[in-house]
């Protein structure tokens, strides 16, 4: 408590004025620091939110190159997945077979 007694004895003391000053220069320092143009608290905090959004991004975009990765080394190494693949996918035929193509 002895810390907010000389706090209060400085606003009503003797340099009143220049406390108060202090007080309102800072006051308006830290309202447009939080509120003002460009670099801002709240400009930091969307980016901050903007870079975790992209990371996720990163790493979903990760996850699906593996997943085609696997994939396509699947189909490189099996001759019969390779064969559904192009079956299924482009409705490929052997010689002599008959394609029924029912929905798409």
């Amino acid at each position: 408590m002895e810390i907010w007694e000389k706090v209060k004895s400085e606003f009503t003391g003797e340099r009143r004025k220049f406390a108060w000053f202090v007080a309102v220069v800072f006051v308006v320092f830290v309202f447009s620091w939080m509120f003002g143009r460009g670099n801002t608290v709240f400009h930091w905090i969307n980016a901050k939110r903007e870079v975790r959004r992209q990371e996720a991004q990163i790493e979903e975009y990760k996850r699906q190159i593996e997943e085609m990765d696997g994939s396509i080394d699947q189909r490189v190494t099996d001759l019969d997945t390779l064969e559904k693949f192009a079956r299924e996918q482009y409705k490929f035929a052997a010689p002599g077979e008959d394609v029924y193509v029912i929905g798409n």
